[in-house]
């Protein structure tokens, strides 16, 4: 089959899961419905795995599947095609994206089985998954505008999915209002780098990248970057734009798992690293992302330690990993970036589904205070879970080890790196590993609180073979990106397949030179002890001593409160952003269109019809009355010639 059927395979199937279970919507078969959908997306996973085979067989320097379809807009000089690319980087993402979602459409099917919108349910997720594939694979950044528009819409009507609850329904919109103002920043970046450049084309911007890096905050590319990534930062949750993920979590626990682990909060690291030539020439941009990187990472896990909401606890946890991959981006390192979002999409993908069966297994409860034990209810759930808990502390040789130390390695050694970004992704790690080890605790370890009205069960087969792949992934997912430091000492010398795959369409930064590796050796062992320290911390708190950390939280005072409402920065952005542009907006309503624009139209029209009344009282049908009209007129007339 060539290039063009798979491709279209690839992109289309889920869309026409989409179409048939979209006909259907109001069927309640959710196996019928969950088959179709989860079946589409098996092929599409099929079709991509074709692709890259196809892909890895070709030379190095001509790594590349591009497939046109159409013209799209042809406007002078100006075209743009309805056209795809898989390179190394695409490559990545459509088989994350197609083979995790198949897993999380699986499991869809048992855990929305009884809800009474399940095949509209699958419609939604399969029209998200085409949107994501459109935005990984699209050659433009305005065909991959189309897709980051896409899965806008898909994420609002997935959160809000059971809009009959106000909560949910807020938490749609939420999450779509934000996005959208990210989204006219990323419109902004986007219409600077085509004035400049003359091209939307992203392997046409990368081509025509300045060589020397620009000084200068007002710079073409600097601003241009700079707009894109206030665009990454709403649609992949990051300071100031992150407050609408853990609300997002109104919507079915699978969705979490494919929106916050997978695929859309991904988008926009996906977006730098596709564009690394051009963000390696504005220094500037990189710095901002670094900080913001590293300022996520430390605020969102702070605030995953107070929280008790299982999934509340894994989105601020998404936010904070998501921290590191934009850290890692801003210090230079885009494959470590690219490794992370791989990794993270096994282990993270794995936590929510396990908590959704938990949630399952607990009759939709979702606070860890009333959970507990549950290890003996919930064996398969609860060893997966542990393996995500493992990959995700940074635990060797879990995934989450070489893609997190790969990360922290690099933000101290890069030139572009600095002692605090280390220090703030170390203090980000430790927190990780405190406040993960206190979810594993609350709900599978200790004694049982468990109401005695819950019999907690395990959930069947369809939801628990995507845990095991998931947990399989977590184990092995990060072996395909060993340091070169750590393979240097295993037998045969393991090379670091994902950079030697990655390495000609990520460009190195300049003045980037090899690390002394005993210096590697002692960040790696520094993070990986301060990860156990605080894991075992955790355990004996919450495990031994579970009354200590009720103590600690009532002897932080007001400390704790405010970190445990979230900073307040929701209460900060209704006080001093939304309300007053509520007030200033119904001003305006209120003087410019109540009282200018309404009052002048009924003016105009109160005109125009009292006009009309005096013509109408004119046209009454009595000959006689005509006449005299006819008289008066001729009178008018001949007494106006005579006056001349």
């Amino acid at each position: 089959m060539n290039h063009s059927a798979l491709m279209s395979i690839l992109i289309f199937s889920p869309f026409i899961g989409f179409l048939i279970n979209g006909l259907r919507f109001r069927s309640q078969k959710a196996n019928l419905s969950g088959s179709i959908a989860t079946a589409a997306l098996f092929i599409s996973f099929i079709s991509a795995i074709l692709l890259v085979v196809d892909l890895a067989g070709m030379p190095e320097e001509s790594r590349k599947i591009h497939v046109q379809f159409f013209e799209w807009i042809a406007v002078s000089q100006f075209k743009v095609n309805f056209a795809f690319l898989i390179d190394q980087i695409s490559a990545i993402m459509i088989l994350v994206i197609t083979g995790v979602g198949t897993l999380i459409h699986l499991f869809s099917i048992g855990y929305m089985h009884h809800d009474k919108g399940v095949t509209k349910y699958f419609a939604y997720l399969n029209l998200f998954v085409f949107n994501m594939l459109i935005l990984v694979l699209g050659d433009s950044l305005l065909t991959l505008f189309v897709g980051w528009e896409g899965v806008g819409l898909c994420s609002y009507l997935l959160i809000g999915f059971w809009f009959t609850d106000k909560e949910k329904a807020a938490a749609g919109m939420k999450a779509f209002i934000t996005n959208r103002i990210g989204d006219a920043a990323f419109l902004i970046g986007l219409f600077i780098l085509f004035t400049t450049f003359g091209t939307v084309n992203i392997q046409e911007l990368n081509a025509l990248a300045p060589t020397v890096a620009e000084a200068s905050w007002l710079g073409a590319v600097t601003l241009g970057t700079l707009f894109l990534f206030i665009g990454a930062t709403g649609k992949s949750a990051q300071i100031p734009l992150y407050v609408w993920l853990p609300d997002a979590m109104a919507g079915p626990t699978p969705v979490s798992a494919l929106i916050h682990a997978a695929t859309m909060v991904t988008a926009g690291i996906y977006m730098i690293v596709r564009l690394n030539p051009l963000f390696i020439m504005a220094p500037n941009t990189l710095m901002v992302i670094a900080i913001i990187g590293a300022a996520t990472a430390v605020l969102a896990a702070s605030i995953g330690i107070t929280q008790f909401d299982i999934k509340k606890v894994l989105a601020y946890s998404t936010v904070s990993q998501l921290g590191y991959m934009f850290l890692a981006c801003g210090v230079g390192a885009f494959g470590p970036a690219m490794f992370h979002l791989m990794t993270h999409a096994f282990f993270k993908a794995l936590m929510f589904l396990g908590s959704g069966s938990v949630i399952h297994a607990m009759h939709e409860e979702q606070d860890i205070r009333k959970m507990g034990g549950l290890k003996k209810y919930l064996p398969i759930t609860h060893f997966t879970f542990f393996l995500g808990w493992v990959a995700i502390i940074g635990m060797p040789p879990f995934a989450g080890f070489f893609s997190k130390d790969e990360i922290l390695w690099m933000s101290y050694h890069s030139p572009l790196g600095h002692v605090a970004f280390w220090a703030a992704g170390a203090l980000g790690a430790t927190m990780t590993a405190f406040y993960m080890t206190r979810l594993m605790c609350l709900t599978f370890w200790g004694k049982s609180r468990v109401p005695k009205s819950v019999h907690p069960h395990e959930s069947p087969l369809l939801m628990t073979i995507p845990l095991m792949v998931l947990g399989l992934l977590s184990v092995i997912g990060g072996w395909i990106g060993i340091p070169h430091v750590i393979s240097e000492v295993l037998p045969n010398h393991p090379e670091n397949i994902l950079e030697h795959w990655l390495e000609p369409v990520v460009r190195q930064i300049p003045n980037l030179q090899h690390g002394e590796a005993s210096l590697e050796w002692t960040l790696m062992g520094v993070s990986v002890t301060l990860a156990v320290i605080s894991a075992a911390i955790a355990y004996h708190f919450y495990v031994r001593k579970p009354e200590v950390p009720v103590q600690i939280a009532k002897s932080m005072g007001p400390v704790y409160q405010v970190i445990y409402k979230k900073y307040l920065v929701d209460e900060f952005y209704y006080g001093f952003i939304i309300n007053p542009l509520v007030k200033v907006s119904e001003k305006i309503w209120y003087y410019i269109d109540v009282n200018l624009i309404d009052k002048t139209t009924y003016v105009i029209s109160d005109v125009v019809r009292g006009g009309g009344s005096v013509v109408r009282s004119l046209q009454t049908g009595n000959l006689q009355q005509y006449a005299m009209y006819f008289g008066l007129g001729l009178v008018l007339a001949l007494s106006f010639i005579l006056m001349r």
